[in-house]
């Protein structure tokens, strides 16, 4: 306070205008409003209150003056998971961002969880005297909010606006106080050491212990378009407004002092409103912050949010296109490229890679060896008139390079199909055999089946497909071509997915589960549907039920799943994952070892299931052998419910059984229903291992094509099936081709060896 008065004095004894340099200290000074204009003008960087002098020293030594030049320098960054649970950092240049481009930017995932009464704090005191007069309370939502203001005229009322302070929050149903900065803090400390504490276990002990202070929440985490995270910017921001316009607390302690010499009823009102409309200003921003974890913190943000993490990342340490600000160094940079270099002006002096080159561009100009020549017949009638006397008219070819599958081999294989136009005489129209095996693709059916199989049941990139196809088959495949084969194949087994889906839905069973992905910066979630012989992938830009309730909306069997909330609003059976309940159980267990009464309800409910297990082990999932468990199960329920627990812990583990009483035990109900979700969860491992090559580069398209042949091949693998050997076949329907397969496999067994043909492979397999 010495320092401050300091200030003040050296200020009025220089009336001259300061440098412009916004500071705290502001607001005692007559030339604020004239400084706080000009720094505008200025876009200087003194606006940002937040950042230190030293800070603004250092950017302006790198030639950044403003707040807009500032917002072009923040990059986001991917957090090491070493340092996920550490506070996030203040980044200056993304409130500069924020500011520039008029929009709340969220770093992470905000959330804000009230289980309970808000209980708006706000107060009023003169800090030199270290005297709070004035305690404004607002409990509850919306218009139906009752405010609070206890006044003191003295010190000595200081005590008694306390207790009436203490009184009103016992009466709140487990209110949950609410401030916004030190200042709350320091209060409560300072009148529970003045004035005493409230007894420990009451509603008001209770609400002062965890008071929640909204600089925490937003500070680093969310950033709004305001030069400060002042309560007063920020309200404004969100379209709240005083009464008194440009109040502020210096002005709040003018009219107390003001108050007490003159008594003026004009005074304390003034006093009230102002203390009362910052209590509802941080109603205010409650609301607004409610929104963000309402949305899951990244689904379906409103047009005035922006989230750090779909920002354009810079990465520094990889390969990218260079930007350049002259065109002569865009010039000089393409003339430093490797190849270019080799090419173009190492290979004038160097006989080697003249040689080199020779061969490259010979080996580049070489056609296929054909390895079978097809001469296609002609027809036999004019498919326009009918006419049965056609001429020659002209002679095509057209080569089809593919891959040939031997018992143990694959190689190259190309085939050229010669055949002729026709001309009818009658009708003077020129057509040719439309009866032909081939199309207009220039690789054949088997290369580009051994593509997708290679992309999506071995994991390997695209590039890498076209680089090992390239390498040892002799091909000149590239990998835009490969992703060409990929989209063919997954727009051929469109029709198999729907199918697959709505075999599904249509079912007794169905497992759910889901997983995050990253689609170009932006998260997506992908769903997985299975039962026990198909798998269906499904994409959604976000977490939220829509989906599965669009999918599912008639469906009328055992739903298996985790415990997460979407899948609560299906009218349907449910049965709970009980690998997910124990694994919860299990970790609170090792995060409070010495909790005796919640190791006791862990250790029934590990009993309980333990004997279900055994049996299902002994006799499968048969209701006529599991029902015998539904008595203990009732016992079980019987005793938690007559079990009086202490610890949180526990009353929140018993909460959670008793919620989901009717989920946790459905299979006891149900024939071939399993007590875990296992079957889902293998499904996502699959694509979990896939992601790893598209993750972050892949676009919705994209994505969506990897799903459905993801789809098919996972079906595969459930149901038997080779996924070449399908892709080879041409079906699309798996269940057709398993049950082709089952048949010739059984009549192959039942053929002696010496009636096998010559053309017949026991493997089952055949030329494309």
């Amino acid at each position: 306070m010495r320092k401050r008065i300091e200030i003040i004095t050296a200020l009025l004894a220089n009336p001259a205008p300061p440098d412009l340099v916004l500071n705290r200290h502001c607001g005692e000074c007559e030339f604020q409003a004239r400084c706080r204009k000009i720094a505008i003008e200025k876009d200087d960087l003194s606006l940002l209150s937040s950042m230190s002098a030293k800070e603004r020293q250092q950017l302006r030594s790198k030639g950044i003056f403003t707040v807009t030049q500032l917002s072009y320098t923040f990059r986001p960054r991917r957090r090491p998971k070493r340092q996920r649970d550490k506070r996030e950092k203040y980044h200056h240049a993304l409130k500069a961002l924020a500011i520039r481009e008029k929009k709340i930017h969220i770093v992470g995932s905000p959330e804000l969880k009230i289980e309970g009464t808000p209980v708006y704090l706000d107060l009023e005191g003169l800090p030199d005297r270290d005297f709070y007069y004035l305690i404004g309370l607002r409990i509850g939502h919306g218009d139906s909010a009752v405010q609070h203001s206890l006044w003191a005229d003295t010190v000595a009322d200081e005590g008694k606006i306390w207790r009436d302070f203490l009184a009103i929050l016992e009466t709140a149903e487990k209110p949950v106080l609410i401030h916004y900065g030190s200042y709350e803090t320091s209060f409560l400390k300072r009148m529970a050491e003045r004035h005493g504490s409230p007894q420990a276990e009451s509603m008001a002990a209770k609400a002062i212990a965890s008071a929640l202070n909204f600089i925490s929440v937003v500070f680093a985490k969310i950033y709004f378009p305001t030069f400060s995270n002042g309560l007063k910017e920020i309200a404004r921001y969100l379209g709240f407004e005083w009464s008194e316009a440009g109040a502020s607390g210096t002005d709040s302690i003018a009219w107390r002092q003001n108050w007490e010499k003159s008594r003026s009823t004009v005074l304390m009102q003034n006093l009230i409103t102002y203390n009362s409309e910052d209590c509802m200003a941080l109603a205010r921003l409650n609301w607004r912050l409610g929104k963000f974890s309402a949305n899951g913190g990244k689904t379906k943000c409103p047009a005035d949010v922006v989230h750090a993490d779909s920002l354009p990342q810079s990465f520094p340490c990889t390969f990218k296109t260079n930007q350049f600000q002259f065109a002569e160094f865009e010039q000089i940079n393409q003339a430093a490229y490797w190849d270019y270099q080799r090419e173009k002006v190492l290979v004038k002096s160097s006989e080697s890679l003249k040689r080199i080159a020779r061969k490259i561009a010979t080996k580049r100009r070489l056609k296929p060896r054909v390895n079978k020549i097809v001469d296609w017949p002609r027809p036999t009638i004019c498919p326009k008139c009918g006419g049965l006397k056609i001429y020659k008219h002209q002679t095509a070819m057209k080569t089809v390079v593919d891959v040939r599958f031997g018992p143990s081999s694959v190689k190259k294989w190309a085939t050229k199909y010669r055949f002729h136009y026709f001309r009818c005489p009658t009708c003077r129209a020129v057509f040719f055999n439309s009866a032909r095996t081939w199309g207009a693709q220039k690789f054949g059916p088997s290369l580009r089946a051994f593509c997708v199989y290679q992309n999506i049941e071995l994991r390997l990139p695209q590039r890498q497909v076209a680089a090992f196809l390239n390498l040892v088959l002799g091909f000149r495949l590239s990998p835009t071509m490969v992703n060409q084969f990929k989209e063919t194949a997954a727009s051929f087994y469109q029709a198999t997915y729907e199918a697959m889906l709505q075999s599904i839905v249509s079912g007794p069973l169905v497992h759910a589960n889901e997983t995050k992905v990253n689609l170009g910066g932006q998260d997506g979630y992908v769903w997985v549907f299975t039962n026990l012989e198909e798998a269906v992938y499904l994409y959604s830009p976000s977490r939220e039920g829509e989906l599965v309730q669009r999918v599912l909306k008639d469906f009328d069997g055992v739903l298996v799943s985790d415990f997460y909330a979407a899948y609560d609003s299906l009218k349907c059976a449910q049965q709970k994952c009980l690998i997910h309940l124990i694994r919860d159980l299990n970790e609170d267990v090792f995060k409070e070892p010495f909790n005796t009464e919640f190791k006791e309800l862990v250790g029934e409910v590990a009993v309980l299931l333990k004997r279900m297990i055994e049996t299902i082990d002994r006799f499968g999932l048969k209701t006529r052998f599991l029902r015998k468990h539904k008595a203990e199960v009732d016992q079980f329920f019987k005793w938690l419910s007559r079990r009086e627990f202490r610890s949180e812990t526990a009353l929140k583990c018993k909460q959670r059984l008793q919620k989901n009483r009717g989920t946790l035990f459905t299979f006891l109900d149900h024939d071939d229903v399993p007590w875990n979700n296992n079957n889902a969860e293998h499904a996502v491992k699959a694509f979990a291992l896939l992601r790893r090559d598209f993750d972050g580069l892949s676009t919705e398209k994209g994505i969506k094509e990897y799903l459905i042949l993801l789809s098919v091949c996972q079906s595969c693998k459930y149901m038997g099936v080779d996924f070449l050997d399908f892709l080879r076949s041409g079906e699309q329907d798996i269940h057709a081709f398993a049950e082709s397969r089952l048949r010739r496999r059984r009549r192959t067994q039942t053929m002696q060896p010496t009636d096998l043909p010559a053309s017949a492979s026991p493997d089952g397999g055949g030329q494309p």
